[in-house]
Formats: structure tokens, sequence, C-alpha cells
């Protein structure tokens, strides 16, 4: 029989993606982490991960023992929380993507803290989302909605994307005037082979084959690189402070959905949060949404 705190460690090392990510979280030494995991490999006669220089992966073993952990912990956590009372305090780790995490959660979360003082909140704005699944994040905001049984998942706002240059840009070009004007200006968009999620191939809806000039796995770098009058892009909305819509007739409609773990999806912290984010998406309709929707 295998210790239950080796895989305790198990879990946290394949959540980091590392053995230094796990020593982290967990407050010992990489090399402990290491320990504790061969311990249990060795306990399971199996091997369950594969070390390489861009970190640890599963394998089939250690995705399946991975799976198993996960209802452990959440048995033990729910029982713990029978004899809790269920206050409005802890953390809540949130996902979101780079542009939405930074441009609209982020400036919003000060007055989250006013109004909640126990809470305290983990934002995670990257390139790219951390699961809720394997509980890397209490809550996601996704590009499309995950499908995943342990997950409640539910629409959050609708957003819109549209063509945008600089001011300078289109002072020292000229503007197109029709889709296939685009092939003669510089394109700026994301490098595709780090494209993480095929929501966010705009391009191909804008002008099949239409390919960027400059591109970058930051929506935040695009957007700098279009103020820097580095060409003309697809942008969110809410991102185009200071920049020139063009081809009016060209909007691209998307949605926000939000996913938590069922485990803790009514827990009054998370239920806090989820009221917080759709009243913040509410008040913000008018950059989130500013045009009318184009007939087809």
């Amino acid at each position: 029989m295998f210790d239950w705190d080796d895989l305790r460690i198990f879990i946290a090392a394949a959540r980091a993606g590392s053995l230094g990510g796990a020593a982290v979280r967990l407050g010992v030494d990489a090399a402990t982490v290491g320990r504790r995991v061969a311990r249990l490999e060795s306990t399971l006669k199996s091997t369950l991960v594969v070390r390489s220089t861009t970190g640890l992966q599963l394998t089939a073993a250690g995705a399946q023992l991975l799976d198993m952990g996960l209802e452990a912990e959440s048995a033990m956590e729910a029982a713990a929380r029978v004899t809790q009372a269920d206050t409005l305090a802890g953390v809540v780790r949130i996902s979101a993507s780079e542009g939405f995490g930074v441009s609209i959660v982020a400036p919003a979360l000060p007055a989250l803290r006013r109004t909640s003082p126990g809470l305290r909140i983990e934002l995670a704005a990257t390139s790219g989302f951390l699961s809720p699944t394997r509980r890397e994040v209490d809550m996601a905001i996704t590009l499309a909605a995950p499908d995943a049984a342990r997950l409640i998942v539910e629409p959050l706002t609708p957003y819109q994307l549209a063509l945008y240059a600089s001011p300078d840009h289109l002072a020292q070009h000229g503007a197109p005037q029709t889709v296939d004007d685009l092939t003669a200006f510089d394109i700026v968009g994301y490098i595709d082979d780090l494209i993480y999620a095929p929501e966010l191939r705009y391009l191909d809806e804008v002008r099949p084959g239409l390919t960027p000039h400059v591109a970058s796995s930051s929506i935040r770098a695009q957007k700098e690189i279009i103020a820097g009058g580095g060409g003309i892009g697809v942008l969110p909305c809410f991102l185009a402070e200071g920049l020139v819509r063009v081809l009016p007739s060209i909007l691209i409609e998307r949605r926000f959905w939000l996913a938590t773990h069922r485990d803790v999806h009514d827990t009054a912290r998370m239920r806090t949060v989820r009221t917080w984010l759709k009243a913040l998406c509410d008040a913000r309709q008018s950059s989130l949404r500013p045009f009318a929707p184009i007939a087809r």
C-alpha cells in the first residue's frame, strides 16, 4: 500500500508540470518532491512521469493515477467542509486569457477586495489556460465551453473583435477599402504554431489565407505592435483604445465561458466571485460589445 502523502506530492507535481513548481507550492525542496514521486513509482511498480527539459510529462499510468487521486482529494475536501462553516474567506485562483484578465478583470480586483476582504484572489492572466479539472485553478474564463464532467460551465459574456490600425499608420499608408486590399498591407497577428485555441484564428475569418507579417503569441504585444504603426490586426474591442477601426464590415463575435470545479462551485467564496464577474461583464458591455451586430 502506498503512502497517501506521496500521492498528494505526485498530484502537486502533475499540476505544476515540474518538480520545482511543486516544491514551491508545497514549501519543500525539489529533491524531496523527486524522491517522493520515485518512491510512489517504486511502490506501484509503474513509471508515472517522464522528465524532460520542458518539465514533467505524465505516462498513461500517471494520468490514470492523477484522475483517481483528484477524485480522492475532492472527497477528502468535501468531508472536511462538512464540519466547517462556509465562510466568505479563502483563496480563489482564476485563469483568464491575457487580454481579458489584464484589461477587464485586474483593474476591478481592488473593488472586490474592499467588499470582500476575507478573499485572496490569484489571477493567472496568460496566453493559454490553466485547468480547473485538475484543480490548477478554482475557476477558468475560457474561449470555448470545456467538456469535462467535473466542471460546471456557464456562459459569461459575449465580446467583439474588429480590425484596427494606428492613426499614424493610416496617415502614411491609407486605409483598405475592401477585404482583398488587406493583402497590400502589413498584417499583425498570432504566431501560427503557438495558437492555443481555434477561436483565436481570426485572420482566417477575415480572409482565407491572410497571414501576419509581424506576429506574437501575446495579444497585448500585438496591440502594442499595431499602436506603434506595425500594421493592421484583429483585436478585441476592449483592447483597442487609441486605435482606429478599419473595414467596419468586419466584426467578429466571440464568447467567454466560466468553468468552475463541481466540488467547490457552491462555496461562498466561489458564489461571490462568480456573481462579481458577471456584474463586472454587465458593467463593461460598452467596451466588450461596442458595435451593433452586422446582419449577415
